[in-house]
């Protein structure tokens, strides 16, 4: 059975059993015991402290886990990545007061930075060679300039709004952030093979968000036109309509581009036209 860790709460646990249960997979409610079982699938949730979840991948404590990849970053546990899942996007930035003149990463010079990304944060400076004073400390960082404990701080920024509400501006983008699925870089040929059918749920479920599945009618004059539109996942399906002259057409469309391909099936002559949510797909 694989052991999956996720974060004790927060969004990102939140997010995390969202996509195991679009997976079929049912939990036994068990985090305050800060565990749960799946009932229909070889899968054991351990609820934990968001820190700790890359070392204990790494020492066989749980196989796998769910976490931000700036929580991978940091931690240098050595954990293998296996899948980006795209959710709980934010990133690693430098904040500075709002009355500060920052014009580039040289103000950092001799300065004190708070944060909880010691590792992350010092790799930064040392490619830039600044030298500064690193101050680590655990939650509520974004304090820290105004309490007079450092001139600037280091910190996951998703909305920017609790620096806004404490006074500070957002100045500089360290990385990138998502949420990872990560794995032990050791596991045995049994738990191999049932985490090679987590991802195939997990690729399933992931491929369908942000598409949708199009339904048309169009003449058979503006066939290959509305074909170069809708590529879908090698290409259209065409069937025939009793009224001569005219075709169906079935596809999937990206949610980024929709309206602007909606506009051109019109213009190339589409009517009835149907647009429905996908709830997973199989490539």
């Amino acid at each position: 059975m694989l052991k999956i860790a996720i974060q004790k709460s927060g969004r990102l646990s939140e997010e995390s059993l969202a996509l195991l249960k679009e997976c079929g997979i049912s939990l036994h409610d068990g985090k305050e015991q800060l565990i749960a079982r799946a009932r229909n699938f070889p899968l054991e949730v351990l609820y934990l402290r968001n820190a700790d979840i890359p070392q204990y991948v790494k020492d066989g404590v749980a196989d796998i886990a769910i976490i931000g990849s700036n929580t991978d970053t940091e931690s240098r546990a050595g954990v293998t990545r296996v899948l980006s899942l795209g959710f709980s996007q934010c990133r690693l930035s430098i904040a500075v007061p709002k009355s500060a003149t920052f014009e580039g990463v040289q103000w950092l010079q001799g300065k004190k930075i708070a944060t909880s990304y010691p590792n992350s944060l010092s790799d930064f400076l040392t490619t830039h060679g600044i030298a500064a004073d690193i101050h680590e400390i655990s939650g509520s960082v974004e304090i820290a300039p105004n309490i007079g404990l450092a001139d600037a701080i280091c910190d996951i920024v998703s909305s920017g709004s609790t620096l806004m509400k404490n006074g500070l501006k957002e100045v500089y983008t360290l990385l990138e952030s998502e949420a990872i699925l990560v794995a032990n870089p050791i596991l045995n040929d049994e738990k191999q093979q049932e985490l090679e059918h987590l991802i195939f749920r997990m690729k399933s479920v992931l491929n369908a968000q942000n598409r949708k599945y199009i339904l048309l009618n169009a003449p058979e004059s503006s066939l290959d036109t509305i074909c170069k539109l809708l590529p879908g996942m090698r290409s259209p399906s065409v069937l025939p309509l009793k009224e001569p002259g005219w075709v169906s057409l079935h596809s999937v469309v990206n949610e980024d581009t929709f309206w602007d391909v909606i506009g051109k099936l019109k213009a190339a002559g589409a009517e009835g036209i149907l647009v429905i949510p996908i709830e997973k797909m199989i490539t």
